[in-house]
This record gives C-alpha cells, structure tokens and sequence, in this order.
C-alpha cells in the first residue's frame, strides 16, 4: 500500500507535506541554518571542473550535494582512513549538510517549494519566452524572405537599367563617363535622319502658308530647319547667326573629378603682380599725351581741362565696333543643339508638332475618300499640296517618327539626364 500513488496538485503539495508532518512548519528557519553552512563550505573547495560547473550561478540544493559529495569521494581519497572514513574536512562538511537535509525531510519541503515556483512561474515564463523568440524567428524568416524578394527585384532593376544605358554595372561612373561620350555621335545620326525632312518642312509650310495666308520669318519649324542646313552647330551660332571665335564649354559634373584630382597650376606670385599694377597706375597719374595733330591739341592730366570740341574724325581716332559677347561661346551657348536642354525641348516640341500634323492631315484625307469633301479648298492650292496622297503624307510620317524615336530613346535620354545631372 505504501507504493500506491496518490494524486496531489503541485500547488498543494508543499501544504501536504506539512499537514501529513512528513516536514515541520519551522522547516524554512531550518533550511536557514543549511544554506548558512554551504556557503562555508563553498569557500575551500578542490579545483575540479565538475564542482566548479555545479556552484557557479546555481542555487545549490540537497541534490547538488549528493553530487558533490560523489566528486569528493574521488578527489579526497587519500584521506580516507581504515575504517572507511574520510579525514578531509571538506567531506565531512558536506556530508554534515545532507545530514541536515535529510533531518525532518528538510530536503523534501525545500524540493516542494522550487518544484511549485518553477510551476507557477518559471515554466510559464520561459513558455512565453519561447514563444516570443518563436514569433521574432518567424518575422526574420519572412523578412529574409522579402528582402531576398527585393534583391532579386533590385538586381533586375539594375541589370535593366545598365543594359538601357548600354553598361555592364562593374564600373558604373566610369562607364556612364564612357557611354557619356557617345552622346556627340548619337547627336550626329539624329542629324542624318533629319535630313529625310526636307519634304515634310516644305509641305507644312505650304499648308500654313495656304491656310494662314502668310509665313514666319524663320518659318514654322525653325530649329529642325536649322539642323537640316547647318547640322548639330552650338546655341551660339543658332542665336547670333555666326560661328564663334573660341567654344568655353561649362564644366560637367562627371569630368571634374578628374579636373580637381590633376596637378594644380602654378600661376607664379600674384602678389607681386598686383602690386606692380597698383605702383603702375601711381605713375601714370603725370603722363601727357600729344597727338602731334595739325591743330597742335595738347591734352595734360595736370591742367584737367578738355577741349570738348575736338572730333573723332580731327584727333585720328578710330573707334571699332565690339561685339557684346566677343565671338566666345560660354555656358549653355557653348553646347550644341541636341545637347542644350532648352533647344533640345524645342527640337522635339517641333518634331511633335509635325507629327501631329499629319496625323490630322491623314485624317482628313481619310474622311474626304469615304464621301467628306470638307478639304476640296486643297484643289485651288500649291502644287505640293494637290499632289499630296495617303501614301506621300504616310512616308512622311514615319520618317518624323523615325527620327522622334530617336532623339527619346531611352538611353539617349538617360545619358542626357547623367551628363547634366548637377549630382
């Protein structure tokens, strides 16, 4: 009968224990007592790995020294005497602990207590511990997940775009400073195309000039006229009309690594220099100038009077015209046509244009050949506009086009953006 097993709640087993006096009420003044001696005893303990991993951040308890006790048995066994005894006060410490344990089963009420608190708390915290780490787990699992999903996103990005901008991505800068280079003989292909515009400009013109009545000085399309005549020139000779004397091109971002990373030049001491044109302009201050003229004009700093009435044409003096910019082309006037971004807008407003044109154009041809005679006016027009045909008007078309998806070309776009991107 003393092996059946009873069914005790965990929570009142400690309350058991006391009310079947398997162990006194008093047993926590007594346990006082034990925890008092093996701390003693925690003091001179043998260096032994097992011991040390035992008594290190552990609450030692009665079956922490029965496992001591069984260390001991090893490393004390030269005190042991005939009788089976152990001299080493460290053994009988130790065994004087469990005896206080097992005294009133002391051991039992102080293994109920830790038995209910792991229980009650300890169990249940680490349950949610566990649980909180599961859940973060899952969160990294499916952050790894999503960030491995944008990788591959990004990287596809990427390849996308290195291959529009015609790069392979292992030297961005400087293979956008390459491909940046490109630019002029793209530009100049552009210029080729336009040339298959000559009959488009022609027959627009001759359909305003019919329509309105009359002509813009510089016609309808001027900037895509121009390119035609002239080709890719600078802004400079665009606006002015002439070509200019010296191109100062601005500096752009991506070339001005390498300016501020070359050797600086030596200007030599300007200090002296300007201090030369300061003694200079002191001197000047007494000089007379004679002109030897036949009216014998003497003009002196020191007097400070003037002959108003003296003529340019009497002193010999000429005076030449000066051109207001020099025949220099700086800042934006120095780049070309294609490659200002004002011109360029322009350019492609004017291709626009032209195309939209004829798309309406060939609308209306449409609408006259299914019965719609409201463009027969055309018959009493120019020549270029009678012969006109939905063919004629459709070649047309397509080499505006041809030359419109050229100039937005993604990749000639981005490298324009690139090379005056102010980053």
């Amino acid at each position: 009968e003393r092996n059946i097993p009873i069914d005790i709640s965990a929570g009142k087993l400690l309350e058991w224990l006391i009310s079947r006096r398997h162990c006194e009420r008093t047993w926590q003044d007594n346990v006082l007592v034990v925890r008092t001696k093996i701390n003693n005893a925690i003091q001179d303990m043998p260096e032994h790995e097992g011991i040390v991993k035992l008594v290190t951040g552990t609450y030692i308890n009665y079956f922490h020294c029965h496992k001591i006790v069984s260390i001991l048995e090893k490393t004390e066994a030269n005190s042991k005497n005939l009788f089976g005894r152990y001299g080493s006060q460290r053994m009988k410490d130790w065994k004087e602990i469990i005896r206080l344990y097992e005294k009133d089963n002391l051991y039992l009420a102080e293994a109920a207590q830790i038995l209910i608190r792991n229980i009650n708390y300890e169990i249940p915290s680490l349950k949610k511990q566990i649980n909180k780490l599961d859940q973060t787990k899952r969160d990294l699992e499916k952050n790894i997940a999503e960030s491995k999903k944008s990788e591959i996103i990004a990287q596809s990005e990427f390849d996308t775009l290195c291959k529009n901008l015609g790069i392979t991505g292992q030297g961005i800068k400087k293979e956008l400073a390459e491909r940046i280079d490109v630019l002029p003989k793209i530009y100049d292909t552009i210029v080729k195309k336009c040339q298959a515009l000559s009959n488009v400009i022609t027959f627009y013109e001759a359909f305003a000039l019919f329509t309105l009545g009359g002509k813009s000085d510089r016609g309808c399309v001027p900037i895509i006229q121009y390119v035609i005549e002239k080709g890719n020139t600078t802004t400079y000779e665009w606006i002015y009309g002439e070509v200019p004397d010296s191109i100062v091109e601005p500096l752009l971002k991506h070339t001005q690594t390498d300016v501020e990373e070359s050797s600086s030049i030596d200007f030599g001491d300007t200090d002296d220099y300007l201090s030369s044109l300061n003694n200079s302009n002191n001197v000047n201050d007494n000089i007379e100038f004679d002109f030897n003229t036949d009216d014998s004009v003497f003009i002196s700093n020191k007097s400070g009077n003037i002959d108003e009435d003296i003529s340019l044409e009497e002193s010999g003096i000429v005076v030449e015209s000066i051109s207001l910019k020099n025949g220099i082309a700086t800042g934006n006037e120095a780049l070309r046509i294609l490659d200002n971004s004002k011109t360029r807008d322009e350019f492609i407003d004017q291709l626009l244009e032209l195309e939209a044109f004829l798309k309406l154009r060939l609308y209306e041809l449409k609408n006259e050949r299914h019965g719609h005679p409201n463009m027969s006016q055309i018959q009493e027009s120019s020549t270029i506009l009678q012969l006109s045909s939905l063919d004629s008007i459709q070649n047309m078309l397509d080499n505006v086009q041809i030359v419109l998806s050229a100039i937005l070309d993604n990749q000639v776009q981005h490298l324009h953006r690139i090379k005056h991107s102010h980053r």
